[in-house]
């Protein structure tokens, strides 16, 4: 029996009120009993919408018009806003957005952990706009239109949105997409290019462009002469990340950050992880560290702690700081990272954090602290080793307030914890992801 087809989707506006906001920053109305989840909509608001997607249990749709606005709407700067999907909360005031993304965490932990929030920090705020250092670019060659395509997917489509520069992007990038179009469409291999990673250091700027076939010498030439011009690095990946090497062998595929504070410096590879906002990695890192108030007593286990982006800083004042990591060649990197900082009480180890680690020798020792930066996913995999580590203090970084919320529920709610503290950090402005941070304490 053939699959049957989808119903066409309604295409008459239909008036709603907004009710509150998703996780995502999507407005909820109900229609018809269904939870409809409304792109650019805004509480408080009443709009007209059109359907995007109907589902048994929800809808999905978008605003074409809005009725009653929220004091807090906008008008999106950005030209390609709601066509590309690289941003979702231009619609908001660029200062109510932060306040808006502290009232999300406070709903979750209320709703998920069951946790009231007894204090909240001032939210970590910086710039608006050219923060972001690293990104995952789509290149598409339109055979059509004879062009190439640079930039991000077009909202909840998989096509590649056309845009002619990326206002959240660092300048050294985002004004130069339709010029890496035209560079890229004299190239021979033009359909032969998928993406291009982004990476931005303090000074450097490294493009790994991925390459389905060798380019010739001919493109090579082009892609110098675009590389001299612009001031930038131009690498190429044949394969994965560790395949990205330099197009002129002179040139280095390493970069830098610093944490001036802290006399820190990181080396890192461009397809490596490192936070996308530099002013407020610096921001965050010395909240945690005032938070924990470390000396030369503190035993401290740093987990999913990358190539040491907070490892690094604790080991400047504790007696000893162990990190741990699930990707091999970024604890690799987090060691180097150690040497080139002359940093002797630091230790780090492999392992996945979500799977049993009883026997491994560091989950065996005791800490005082403990500092916690995990994925989405969050941690609820590893929290019950804490019962046998016993920490009095615990600062948890958490890019998914949901899962921070659940388990902040289990800390305070199974384990006897007592939530002190909490709050967000505006990693992200422009869009709806929440970076939040919580202290916990015995």
């Amino acid at each position: 029996m053939s699959r049957s087809k989808r119903k066409p989707l309604p295409t008459t506006p239909i008036a709603v009120s907004i009710q509150s906001l998703t996780h995502d920053g999507r407005g909820v109305a109900h229609v018809d009993g269904k939870a409809t989840f409304i792109d650019e909509a805004l509480p408080g608001e009443e709009v007209e919408f059109i359907y995007t997607e109907i589902r048994k249990d929800y809808a999905e749709g978008k605003v074409v018009k809005v009725l009653k606005a929220s004091p807090i709407r906008a008008e999106a700067p950005c030209p390609h806003y709601g066509v590309c999907g690289g941003c979702s909360f231009q619609h908001v005031q660029a200062s109510a957005q932060i306040t808006v993304k502290q009232d999300l965490l406070i709903e979750q932990f209320k709703r998920i952990g069951k946790v009231e929030i007894p204090q909240l920090w001032e939210p970590l705020i910086g710039p608006h706009w050219g923060y972001r250092s690293k990104a995952r670019m789509g290149v598409k060659y339109v055979a059509k239109k004879e062009r190439v395509l640079v930039g991000f997917r077009e909202r909840r489509n998989p096509f590649l949105a056309e845009i002619g520069n990326c206002m959240v992007m660092n300048p050294k990038v985002g004004l130069k997409m339709i010029a890496l179009g035209e560079m890229i469409s004299e190239l021979s291999i033009r359909d032969k290019i998928p993406q291009i990673e982004v990476a931005i250091g303090d000074t450097d700027c490294v493009l790994a462009v991925r390459v389905l076939e060798p380019p010739t010498d001919a493109d090579k030439t082009i892609m110098a002469d675009f590389a001299k011009h612009h001031e930038i690095t131009l690498c190429l990946q044949s394969k994965g990340p560790d395949t990205i090497e330099p197009l002129n062998s002179e040139d280095s595929v390493m970069l830098t950050y610093t944490l001036p504070d802290h006399d820190i410096e990181f080396k890192f590879r461009p397809a490596m992880f490192t936070q996308v906002n530099y002013e407020i990695n610096r921001q965050m890192i010395n909240r945690v560290l005032a938070t924990l108030d470390l000396n030369e007593n503190d035993t401290v286990l740093d987990l999913f702690c990358g190539l040491g982006n907070f490892t690094l800083p604790m080991a400047k004042y504790a007696g000893k700081v162990v990190g741990v990591e699930g990707d091999q060649p970024l604890v690799n990197h987090a060691k180097e990272n150690a040497r080139h900082n002359n940093l002797s009480n630091v230790e780090f180890y492999a392992a996945d954090l979500s799977k049993d680690i009883s026997a491994q020798p560091w989950a065996q020792q005791k800490y005082n602290k403990i500092m916690l930066d995990p994925s989405r996913a969050g941690a609820s995999d590893v929290l019950p080793y804490f019962k046998k580590w016993q920490p009095e203090l615990i600062v948890y970084v958490s890019c998914n307030p949901s899962t921070l919320a659940r388990d902040a529920g289990i800390l305070v709610n199974e384990m006897g914890y007592k939530l002190v503290k909490a709050g967000v950090m505006d990693m992200f402005p422009q869009t709806a992801h929440v970076e939040s941070m919580a202290v916990f304490r015995k």
